[in-house]
């Protein structure tokens, strides 16, 4: 028997969009955690009560659904809970390649910090190409008040757990141009988070800039991909870097939550 490739394409697409329809479905279901009547599924989603039910039958055999109630509805199942934490994953493993292409495009040193408390934690570095560059030990930790990327990380917190933090976190000058008081730095916060890009203008180093972008992983992990370069080389390069960051990181972002609006 011969095969037939216009058959076999069209099985292809067919199972293509039974995935789709399930993801859409488990999708509607997430954000009521209650359970939904599949007539209310089907309206959401957009299909046939009929193909919802055939939808509904294959993930409640597997688990992945389960009745809401005695009566009618169904919510997330308990099966999904062991596929999230067989999925968990360090968010630098996925970076990786984006921090090796903004470092090719950019030309210059590119790292990836976590938040760690109250200090952003430098995870993975690139190093640039260029002669003189601005370098850092992975495992070194940065006050967040002073430097791009912890700035970056603090406008995309929670204004709660902000305020947690004002207790802790003592506002020490690292160099004359420091902010060190929480109006100065709520109004940067304000900032940043109106740009997306945080901006370290030798605040925690003299004769170092820096740019960075908070990313956020599906667990909601906070992260930031910063841009260090030396003063001279910032001022003249800074439009070109802040465009490469923002391409790479949105890129990222969009990777690691395809569902998520661009930002944090």
């Amino acid at each position: 028997m011969k095969a037939n490739p216009e058959r076999d394409v069209s099985k292809d697409r067919q199972g293509i969009q039974v995935i789709a329809r399930a993801a859409a479905l488990l999708r509607a279901l997430e954000s009521s955690p209650d359970g939904m009547s599949l007539g209310d599924l089907a309206r959401q989603i957009g299909l046939a009560r009929s193909t919802v039910q055939r939808i509904v039958d294959a993930l409640h055999r597997e688990g992945l659904i389960i009745a809401a109630s005695a009566s009618s509805g169904v919510r997330l199942g308990p099966a999904l809970l062991a596929l999230a934490a067989s999925t968990r994953f360090h968010i630098g493993e996925v970076a990786r390649e984006t921090l090796e292409n903004l470092a090719k495009e950019s030309a210059e040193t590119v790292d990836l910090s976590l938040l760690d408390q109250d200090k952003a934690v430098f995870i993975d570095q690139i190093a640039g190409k260029q002669r003189l560059t601005a370098m850092s030990a992975v495992g070194v930790s940065f006050p967040l008040h002073s430097s791009a990327n912890g700035k970056a990380i603090l406008a995309a917190m929670d204004d709660a757990d902000i305020a947690k933090l004002r207790k802790r976190i003592k506002l020490t000058a690292v160099t004359p141009n420091t902010l060190t008081t929480w109006e100065a730095l709520e109004r940067e916060i304000a900032v940043v988070r109106k740009t997306g890009v945080a901006i370290d203008q030798e605040e925690n180093s003299l004769g170092i800039c820096a740019l960075s972008m908070a990313i956020r992983s599906p667990a909601g992990e906070i992260a930031a991909i910063s841009i260090p370069a030396p003063t001279h080389r910032f001022a003249t390069n800074r439009d070109r870097l802040e465009k490469l960051l923002r391409l790479h990181s949105i890129g990222l972002q969009r990777k690691l939550n395809p569902q998520q609006r661009d930002g944090v």
